[in-house]
């Protein structure tokens, strides 16, 4: 579990949120689902779903696609019977991160993602 928290911490991060010690995480740029707010009565988090909410997960997913590398290639994101596959748009691919096996979609998908932002943060 503290593997999923250290993740959770990261994707959060990377969505432009902030953890402020008397009410949680904070998400500034208001990035995730109406529906999320509406069920947290706002926009401050005790605990991060990413790992088990598409509500949660897909607008990283959607940050990831709308991103762009230094030659202006996008990253697209494709998930398939229990796969997951980021890769960049252009021949010379600087990330391509797969997560292969019949897991369920949003581990798969999740997995991907944490990946990502790994070589992401690795690569700014």
């Amino acid at each position: 579990m503290k593997a999923t928290e250290e993740n959770n911490k990261k994707i959060a991060e990377f969505m432009g949120m902030t953890y402020e010690k008397n009410i949680g995480w904070y998400d500034n740029e208001m990035m995730l689902e109406q529906i999320v707010y509406d069920l947290n009565d706002g926009n401050c988090f005790d605990e991060l779903e990413f790992h088990t909410s598409w509500d949660w997960l897909m607008p990283v997913v959607e940050k990831i696609e709308s991103m762009r590398d230094d030659f202006g290639n996008a990253h697209r994101v494709t998930i398939d019977m229990g796969n997951a596959v980021i890769e960049n748009t252009s021949n010379n691919s600087s990330i391509s991160i797969a997560i292969l096996g019949r897991t369920k979609k949003i581990d798969a998908t999740y997995n991907a993602v944490v990946d990502f932002i790994n070589e992401y943060n690795k690569n700014k």
